[in-house]
């Protein structure tokens, strides 16, 4: 098979994150925070579409995070979510996120081949091998303690994916978790999707080291960030394989500094603190996606944008932060917005400009993949 396009663009990678779930990636009590629902996603997706973003990438959530507002409780399943979006732009990449536990590999596997048929191969699949515990007893599953199993778990799952997607004739597969008999899958996709994973302890980054084509962790300093980031790469380089590191950010992106410190202390005035403080006591327990030594200094930054790396101020300083994470050794991030819809406009026209200048964005171009399916 051919190595897909999204492998090749050769520029600092920008997309979404969280789009569909509710509240986006800011818990908060504001009336006018992101409702999530369809004519929003697709009202952006459109936006980032023309714009030339590369990427959306969705959050797969099965309950909220309880609080006043039940951060994440209204979620668009992301397979359905993706499959729709694609039908309706002609130029994105567009990653469903998939839990392992509660997803068949060989549905799976069938669910990606056909949306690659279908988008021209602008699907990519973001692997969650598990660590919300309530989500698990949610759905009558039993979270494992060790990292052991869920990445051995995790491995067999995605091993058989890629067998389905590269192996001509049926197979049986006799292993630990999986016994298949007579089992195949076509079609199958035109290109390997390109894998994203967020690994944040030592089995889950060889995980995604022998795995994924990029891997999510927080930038939380980035003078340590640029440490974390090339160890992680040379790590997948041990193993033969060249992964980049990909992180993510909250924007608020004003004409001016004190209207947008303005807005991030508005957001930390009508945070959801239950809900925060829920999902911080999730990421300590079960997840080891931020440093757990960091965590207990980011509550604010967790409310704001759940974690993410702050880009608060003008359009020259939101550009100088993005630049600095390319600098740190990252090849792209993700970008939520308050409202993704109403803001994003205002970070296209005055932001991607500048990263243009700066030689780290391509321009925009005129769309490069017509979609049959869009009038």
């Amino acid at each position: 098979m051919q190595t897909h396009p999204f492998l090749n663009k050769g520029h600092f990678l920008l997309g979404t994150f969280s789009t569909n779930c509710s509240g986006g990636m800011t818990v908060s009590k504001l009336e006018d925070r992101w409702t999530a629902d369809w004519q929003s996603n697709l009202t952006l997706a459109r936006m980032l579409d023309d714009a030339g973003i590369d990427f959306m990438l969705p959050i797969a959530r099965w309950i909220g995070y309880g609080g006043e507002t039940n951060f994440h409780g209204y979620v668009l399943e992301t397979i359905t979510w993706a499959t729709a979006l694609l039908a309706h732009t002609r130029q994105i990449t567009i990653f469903g996120t998939v839990h392992t536990t509660a997803n068949h590999p060989v549905v799976v596997a069938k669910q990606l081949a056909t949306m690659d048929q279908m988008s021209g191969s602008r699907v990519g699949l973001n692997i969650v091998a598990g660590w919300n515990k309530p989500e698990y007893e949610a759905l009558g599953l039993t979270l494992p303690d060790d990292h052991e199993t869920r990445y051995g778990y995790a491995q067999e799952w995605y091993d058989i994916i890629k067998k389905l997607w590269t192996h001509e004739g049926r197979f049986d597969w006799n292993g630990k978790y999986f016994q298949l008999k007579n089992t195949h899958s076509d079609p199958k996709p035109a290109m390997l999707p390109p894998i994203f994973n967020a690994a944040g302890s030592g089995l889950g980054r060889e995980f995604a080291s022998r795995n994924a084509n990029f891997l999510f962790t927080p930038a939380i300093d980035l003078e340590r960030s640029k440490t974390e980031v090339a160890e992680l790469k040379a790590q997948a380089r041990d193993q033969g394989r060249e992964v980049g590191v990909l992180t993510f950010s909250h924007v608020i992106c004003r004409p001016n500094q004190a209207d947008a410190d303005a807005r991030w202390q508005e957001l930390l005035d009508n945070a959801d603190w239950e809900a925060v403080d829920n999902l911080v006591r999730l990421q300590f327990a079960h997840a080891q996606s931020f440093p757990h030594d960091l965590l207990a200094m980011i509550r604010e930054r967790m409310a704001a944008g759940h974690g993410g790396f702050p880009l608060v101020g003008t359009p020259e300083r939101v550009a100088d932060g993005i630049c600095a994470l390319h600098e740190a050794g990252f090849s792209g991030t993700t970008l939520s917005f308050f409202d993704y819809a109403k803001e994003f406009p205002y970070f296209r026209d005055t932001v991607l400009p500048i990263l243009e200048a700066r030689g780290i964005r391509p321009p925009v171009t005129a769309k490069a993949m017509e979609n049959p399916l869009i009038a």
